[in-house]
């Protein structure tokens, strides 16, 4: 049996997406049937549509989403029909090296849905991170399915499945911000708010947000900054080492993915302090650093890939902190739109108008 639902496809890179019906096949073994109830507008989408991914064009877009599994397949035991699910790009496969190390957060072999969704001409589709969820339903690995509490709206639960998660996981799992740390986040859109969230759970003492918009770092500061720098207005390093008695701060973390941004992160840090690179590069971005400047600093230059999270251990604990009232994913959405509404969304973000656009089916 296949389902014909509306679906984002992007068929051209750099051309509008459209909205097409698409044919999604019943889960076969090891796979899910997921009825899609929300899905955030993220940056890597736009990054699929220009061709900044690859070039496995047409695209399904969507992967920030959650919904309710409608079907299984054979063999698949974690979740079930009824189950209220966040989607990850992150299907642990427990048998590749990190996983037999102990560090499944790492895994190294993460899988997919083995059957194609495809156009209605029978053109298989290329689903982004493995999701494709600005659709009705749409077909994963069991894997991608991490259960949580489904009173958690899906508008807001969804956004875990991937920028909200990259930055409180940058803070708490990669950079380890302990009490009483001192913490600077340079850009402050969705995933560097997050990452000021992450950093208040842990318990930093002074979360300095950095940004070019005072718009930006005014919602920094609702979610949990104690103090907030225009680097277009200050010197950024400068800025932070004032506000950290002239040390640096602890931790750093980078959420725009560009060298300067990154120069700035690696000075502005304390002496074996942690720099974390949360933004995402794109290929030709070089970074030069005096070698002696590497050693001399001593501590860490890290990478958080998706904030080194474990969805089944991270999403339910996080979800019960939100549904406590102690991590404020609502806060992230900015507005909720319909489906045929994702490209006027890009428009937003590029403008940097929104945190996030979710669509609501």
């Amino acid at each position: 049996m296949t389902h014909q639902v509306r679906a984002v496809v992007a068929r051209e890179q750099g051309a509008p997406v459209s909205l097409e019906t698409i044919i999604v096949p019943d889960p076969g073994p090891g796979e899910a049937l997921v009825k899609v109830e929300a899905c955030g507008v993220c940056h890597t989408d736009l990054h699929y549509r220009e061709g900044g991914i690859n070039d496995d064009f047409p695209f399904l877009l969507g992967h920030e989403a959650a919904g309710v599994v409608e079907a299984v397949g054979e063999g698949v035991t974690d979740v079930a029909p009824g189950d209220f699910v966040i989607l990850n790009w992150r299907a642990v496969c427990g048998q590749c090296r990190a996983c037999l190390r102990g560090r499944p957060w790492y895994c190294f072999d993460t899988h997919n849905a083995k059957q194609k969704m495809t156009l209605l001409d029978g053109t298989e589709l290329s689903p982004a991170l493995g999701i494709g969820a600005f659709a009705e339903k749409t077909l994963v690995a069991a894997g991608q399915c991490t259960k949580v509490d489904r009173a958690a709206s899906p508008a807001a639960a969804g956004l875990l499945g991937c920028g909200v998660m990259a930055g409180i996981g940058a803070a708490i799992n990669t950079g380890n911000v302990g009490r009483g740390d001192t913490v600077a986040v340079i850009g402050c859109g969705g995933v560097g708010d997050a990452a000021v969230v992450g950093a208040n759970l842990a318990g930093a003492a002074k979360i300095i947000a950095v940004d070019l918009d005072d718009r930006k770092l005014a919602t920094a500061v609702k979610l949990g900054a104690t103090h907030t720098v225009n680097s277009q207005q200050t010197d950024p390093v400068e800025a932070i080492r004032e506000l950290t008695a002239g040390f640096g701060a602890d931790v750093v973390i980078e959420a725009v993915g560009r060298p300067e941004t990154y120069k700035q992160a690696f000075y502005a840090r304390d002496l074996a302090g942690t720099v974390v690179l949360v933004g995402v590069p794109t290929p030709e971005m070089k970074l030069e650093l005096p070698l002696l400047d590497v050693f001399g600093r001593g501590g860490a230059l890290k990478s958080s890939w998706y904030g080194d999270c474990l969805p089944s251990r991270d999403f339910p604990m996080l979800i019960d902190l939100h549904l406590q009232g102690r991590l404020p994913l609502d806060a992230f959405v900015t507005e909720t739109i319909a489906l045929d509404e994702v490209e006027k969304a890009f428009e937003r973000m590029h403008a940097g108008d929104v945190l996030r656009s979710v669509v609501v089916f």
